[in-house]
């Protein structure tokens, strides 16, 4: 019989096959359009990746964090946008998962397995984004419903999602999170997509605006029930430590993507009558880019590794975002650098590498942020006597 670990390496290894093999020699062309990878979602579903940390009991693989980890990472590597596609509906499916009442899990997670029913998350405001306590969006109690106004930024997968963790101030000026059910599509009894947002990078899949005008939501859709009114920053942030690890894998995934673009050329590229991987200067470069990589690497599944064992990872998953998403972008803008003019081009996927890694060290918590998380709760663990 298999073990736990020769079922996740079979599991990442299909994964790894499907990305060479597929993803990466069509990346280009949703890259260009800046449309939907249709064929590659489909795939996804086929896999059942949508429900890869969802239990057996509602029908998801019941994989453990640190394989969804490796996963992450192998998307990445092959066209990030598609380890986007999965982040929201983890962070949702993980927000039911830990604080749901019981019929909230049974009703919506064996939908969202087969990825069917996909979630988006939505914290961020015009006004309030890494400062949660800023949240403008209101929800007002109307008998057994809750009516919504506001304005969300930056919502992923806003426009196709059939389900939205929403992040809105009760009456009380607490943070509550509510499960908005839709109809996949622009607009909804309420809800409108009332904007796209262009991007950098990052491409293939939608970044939305969206505006609630005297939405309606049934008391039954409040996150954890009576007990989670107020609770909806805290299950939020809960959750984005799971989510800074994913982040940390897609920085490895696409760091690992450009190192391997940048050795395959100094190898190939001649100046000066030899490979350019033979001028110290290039090689010193490729040294410390693969040095950089193993630390982020190491770093990602060490955090993984914790919140698997249950344990607190606030610190570590701050530290493993922090490095992978700075040392990738390092590692991208190297990459650019040893292909010379060729990588100012974009015949070459290392400009793509470059113009996507910038998301990581702004999303979900800035750089700076995370230096704030990590010193706050260093503190915490090493108190003066």
């Amino acid at each position: 019989m298999a073990t736990d670990r020769e079922l996740a390496d079979e599991i990442v290894g299909t994964i790894r096959a499907w990305i060479e093999r597929d993803v990466v020699p069509n990346v280009a062309q949703f890259e260009a359009a800046d449309e939907f990878p249709q064929a590659m979602f489909d795939q996804m579903c086929e896999f059942g990746l949508f429900g890869a940390t969802i239990a057996e009991e509602y029908g998801g693989l019941g994989l453990d964090i640190t394989t969804y980890t490796r996963i992450i990472e192998e998307l990445s590597r092959g066209y990030m946008s598609l380890a986007g596609i999965l982040n929201t509906h983890k962070i949702a499916a993980t927000m039911i998962g830990r604080f749901g009442t019981d019929e909230q899990r049974r009703r919506f997670l064996p939908r969202m397995c087969d990825g069917s029913f996909r979630a988006a998350f939505s914290l961020s405001e015009p006004d309030a984004g890494s400062d949660t306590g800023a949240i403008r969006c209101r929800a007002e109690r109307d008998g057994d419903e809750w009516v919504i106004n506001g304005t969300k930024m930056w919502v992923t997968n806003g426009m196709r999602s059939s389900l939205v963790m929403l992040l809105a101030r009760t009456p009380d000026d607490r943070i509550t999170c509510f499960l908005v059910e839709k109809d996949p599509g622009e607009s909804f009894e309420g809800i409108t997509v009332s904007k796209k947002i262009d991007k950098l990078g990052y491409r293939g899949l939608e970044t939305v605006e969206m505006s609630y005008v005297d939405h309606r939501v049934p008391h039954t859709n409040l996150l954890g029930g009576d007990e989670g009114l107020g609770h909806g920053r805290g299950y939020a942030l809960s959750a984005l430590e799971l989510g800074r690890i994913n982040v940390a894998a897609r920085a490895v995934g696409v760091a690992q993507a450009a190192f391997e673009a940048a050795i395959a050329y100094a190898q190939q590229r001649e100046t000066f009558g030899k490979p350019i991987v033979q001028h110290q200067a290039i090689s010193f470069m490729l040294a410390e880019m693969a040095t950089k990589l193993q630390a982020a690497r190491l770093l990602t599944y060490d955090a993984a590794r914790l919140a698997d064992a249950g344990e607190r990872v606030d610190v570590e998953a701050g530290m493993a975002k922090l490095f992978a998403s700075e040392a990738a972008f390092e590692i991208a803008t190297d990459a650019m650098r040893i292909h010379g003019g060729n990588g100012y081009t974009t015949e070459f996927p290392v400009e793509r590498y470059f113009r996507d890694t910038p998301l990581m060290i702004i999303g979900e918590g800035t750089s700076e942020i995370q230096k704030m998380v990590i010193a706050r709760n260093l503190v915490d663990r090493y108190p003066v006597e």
